[in-house]
């Protein structure tokens, strides 16, 4: 009985092995600038850091774009091996492998263009109703700042355009968002009555990979990898092309 048991286990391990070599499969979502989707292929500058790597590597990739929640479930339960972009949080440290940061970003606030609020003090947000997406990173993001502050209301949509339309409506006084997408929302949806109108906290962004499901020899290659093209000059390269900071 014993053998049988270590047979099984020794085949399950094998085949997990094969599968993430034989093709790695990424799921993510739309996020423009960082990656979005034209003519139905997944683009953008971290797209196109996973190819190169993937290329220099010798291996095949899929990149699949869904609805987060469904990307995340998917990486959860192994059908796929990795997701892009996200936030590092403590929580999420207990089921992904991170690969070193790619972006340098923020998360601050937008408001109408011709609003009177002043960012010099963090208080400014007092009595105020401020629009983000989620749930996600962001949210959770502002749901820590608001606490400490008195009757601040968060409109929460799981669609990220929502509070930018609202926000140019004058449906909510601002939006806490990360600095890059909001500006690229704006732009999308010709809401040229909204600025940009300060930093909260800096952050990076980065690839991540199931610890469940990904042999981790298999992760520290794809960063030792990731690191060398770095250090080439490349994936700067590619990144400042999309007008986008790089972490590296």
């Amino acid at each position: 009985m014993n053998k049988w048991i270590y047979f099984f286990i020794t085949i399950v391990f094998l085949f997990k092995t094969t599968l993430i070599k034989s093709e790695v499969r990424f799921a993510t979502q739309e996020f423009a600038p960082f990656h979005y989707k034209i003519n139905g292929v997944v683009s953008g500058p971290v797209a196109d850091i996973i190819r190169v790597i993937c290329k220099d590597m010798k291996i095949k990739y899929s990149l699949t774009s869904l609805p987060w929640p469904r990307a995340q479930k998917y990486v959860k339960e192994g059908s796929m091996h990795g997701m892009f972009i996200v936030g590092w949080n403590e929580e999420r440290t207990k089921w992904l492998y991170f690969s070193p940061p790619v972006f340098n970003t923020e998360y601050g606030f937008f408001v109408k263009d011709d609003s009177k609020y002043k960012f010099n003090n963090p208080s400014w947000i007092e009595n105020l109703t401020i629009g983000v997406y989620g749930p996600s990173n962001t949210s959770k993001s502002l749901r820590k700042i608001s606490d400490k502050f008195k009757n601040v209301k968060i409109d929460m949509t799981p669609h990220d355009e929502a509070p930018f339309k609202k926000l140019s409506l004058g449906r909510v006084h601002a939006v806490f968002s990360n600095r890059d997408v909001g500006y690229a929302l704006a732009k999308k949806n010709g809401l040229m009555n909204i600025k940009y109108v300060g930093r909260e906290k800096k952050l990076k962004y980065y690839i991540v990979f199931s610890k469940k499901y990904n042999d981790k020899k298999f992760i520290d290659k794809f960063n030792r990898t990731y690191l060398k093209l770095c250090k080439k000059g490349v994936i700067s390269k590619i990144i400042r092309n999309y007008s986008l900071e790089p972490a590296m």
